[in-house]
């Protein structure tokens, strides 16, 4: 198939690789012109992916319409919060045909009007084909060719199950699911929650604190993904506890690096720059931290998170606020069965 990706992050260019294996004719744009020259004097991707060598089989341009012209597939990697301008500029432009196949990857919720990817696609381009591939995946590992599991989810089986066929080789397996909220909401916040695994790690406390944080983050997740009618069991896969595992353990991670750094004492903005690459938790904090008031849930890491980010809480104080909450049951439905005490 020809399948055009949009913009060659680390992401975007390790699945642009896989894609090339399978052998599909691919596209890769940036809009950074000395990023396309580098890319095709040298073979490599080094800011993004150090030291990989890039198949001189994948076509590298800055040329959109070039580049979008007869795709089968376009390929959607760009930043979350980048990602409403760039499909209404192809749409505008008409570059993107009527069956073309929509693939996001990114991560994210734009932060000015709160919807995910398939929620903007959906407004922009009514009853598009859309697919939100997702799950526990560093492009680093991708690109070296270590097994990896992801999940494709759509509303039409069809469309999920074109991506698992098209992406799926002998280091690539994925699934198909048709939650697609319950997929994006999980790929979006597990970025906050490994900011704050990062934190944890940057003030030094220890494993205990990173797993009790993993188990209740993925609650969190939950609580705001079910509000937004996802299904609970989306929340136990790859897309969700998955996802959530890799991105608060490895330094792949740069939520988790970004984390670390402003544990460590540097303000967000210090972190981000250091880090050098998008921070999507960086973002989805405030975009969640809004959905959370809009629902009327309760996050309280989330919104502890909200308050170290952006109202410049003390870090070890808002940890402090978490461990000395108000007592309560585990499991909500735990409170109200009284049939479970002796």
């Amino acid at each position: 198939m020809k399948i055009t990706v949009i913009a060659a992050g680390s992401w975007g260019t390790a699945l642009a690789m896989v894609l090339d294996e399978n052998g599909h004719e691919v596209t890769v744009w940036a809009r950074n012109e000395a990023q396309i020259t580098t890319i095709k004097q040298t073979g490599l991707n080094e800011k993004y992916l150090s030291g990989i060598k890039i198949p001189t089989t994948i076509n590298f341009t800055s040329d959109l319409t070039a580049a979008s012209k007869n795709a089968q597939v376009i390929l959607f990697s760009t930043p979350t919060q980048q990602f409403r301008s760039v499909l209404t500029n192809m749409v505008t432009e008409n570059l993107i045909d009527k069956d073309v196949l929509i693939v996001n990857v990114s991560k994210g919720i734009d932060m000015e009007t709160l919807e995910t990817v398939s929620q903007i696609t959906a407004r922009i381009i009514p009853d598009s084909k859309f697919v939100a591939l997702s799950g526990p995946s560093h492009a680093e590992e991708v690109a070296a060719k270590l097994p990896t599991a992801l999940v494709s989810a759509s509303l039409s089986r069809t469309a999920a199950e074109s991506v698992q066929d098209i992406f799926t080789n002998d280091y690539l397996r994925v699934y198909t699911n048709p939650d697609v909220i319950g997929v994006e909401i999980s790929g979006a916040l597990k970025n906050i929650i490994a900011v704050g695994a990062g934190i944890s790690d940057g003030l030094g406390y220890g494993d205990n604190a990173k797993a009790a944080l993993i188990t209740r983050g993925i609650k969190e997740i939950a609580t705001l993904g079910i509000a937004m009618g996802a299904k609970a069991n989306t929340f136990k896969g790859l897309a969700g506890v998955g996802d959530l595992i890799v991105t608060c353990t490895s330094m792949h991670s740069r939520n988790r690096r970004c984390g670390i750094l402003i544990g460590e004492g540097n303000t967000l903005s210090q972190a981000i720059e250091k880090v050098g690459m998008v921070v999507e938790g960086a973002y989805t904090v405030k975009a969640a931290y809004d959905l959370m008031k809009k629902y009327e849930i309760e996050m309280p890491i989330t919104a502890e998170l909200y308050r170290v980010l952006y109202e410049d809480k003390n870090a070890r104080e808002a940890v402090n606020h978490l461990m000395t909450r108000r007592r309560k049951h585990e499991l909500d439905e735990y409170a109200t069965d009284l049939d479970l005490w002796v």
